[in-house]
């Protein structure tokens, strides 16, 4: 009788044990779902601002800043981004703003690659280049796990070099968590600058990114092997360290 009765005991505790498990379990909170419609705005200030790897704003800081919107259950984006820049005057324009503005929709193909397709409008306010710097391109990404792969091509002349309509610019990227929160950033680029083979080249950037909390600081080593970008004398395609300290909210 004294067995039966442990036996029961124990049953009974087991079953105490499994019953407070699964009301644990029912108490745990979902996973919150995203809102169907998303609007965030970003800042950041860049000791220098590099775009394929060669300077616009003469190895000097930048102020940059912009806003984004998404549609959750389509994928569908929006987006519009600025920046402080130098190279338009260098170049003999005027105007000291880049304002970007895109649109693009985003999905999955499989359960382990995505895709990226949209166009970009890069807008130079009364830059007074001849042909103009403002410059129009269509872009695909596919991406797996940490790595992508994007090309970009202008459907516009190029930055302001004449004769440069469907330029194209080829961008591979990995992008891989290292340790505790620390993403190693590793890119190539090749930008092909249509019928104005001196100014093609290919970039490349090694570099860390990690997110504080308050802010999200990176920093990396960039280059561009051409020395055909030049503002008020100096290489802007040449090796430097690049400080970004940014904000999402």
């Amino acid at each position: 009788m004294m067995k039966m009765a442990k036996n029961y005991t124990l049953i009974a505790a087991l079953t105490l044990a499994f019953a407070s498990l699964a009301h644990a379990e029912e108490a745990a909170p979902a996973p919150e779902a995203k809102p169907d419609n998303e609007v965030s705005f970003n800042a950041a200030v860049a000791s220098d601002y590099r775009y394929r790897g060669v300077s616009q704003t003469r190895l000097k800081p930048a102020l940059q800043g912009g806003a984004d919107y998404v549609n959750n259950p389509t994928g569908f984006y929006a987006g519009t981004w600025l920046s402080t820049i130098k190279w338009v005057k260098d170049g003999g324009g005027d105007g000291s703003v880049e304002w970007d503005l895109y649109a693009g929709k985003r999905g999955n193909i499989t359960d382990t690659i995505s895709y990226d397709v949209g166009g970009l409008y890069y807008y130079y306010p009364s830059n007074k280049l001849s042909p103009s710097a403002n410059t129009f391109e269509l872009y695909g990404q596919i991406s797996a796990g940490p790595f992508s792969l994007k090309y970009s091509q202008s459907t516009t002349n190029l930055f302001g070099f004449a004769d440069s309509k469907n330029s194209g610019y080829v961008d591979g990227q990995l992008n891989q968590e290292v340790y505790d929160g620390y993403t190693l950033n590793l890119h190539v680029g090749r930008q092909n600058v249509k019928n104005n083979g001196a100014a093609s080249y290919t970039d490349y950037k090694v570099g860390v990114t990690k997110d504080f909390g308050v802010v999200t600081v990176a920093l990396a080593a960039v280059y561009a092997d051409t020395e055909a970008y030049v503002g008020n004398g100096k290489n802007l395609g040449k090796t430097g360290a690049v400080l970004l300290i940014s904000k999402t909210f």
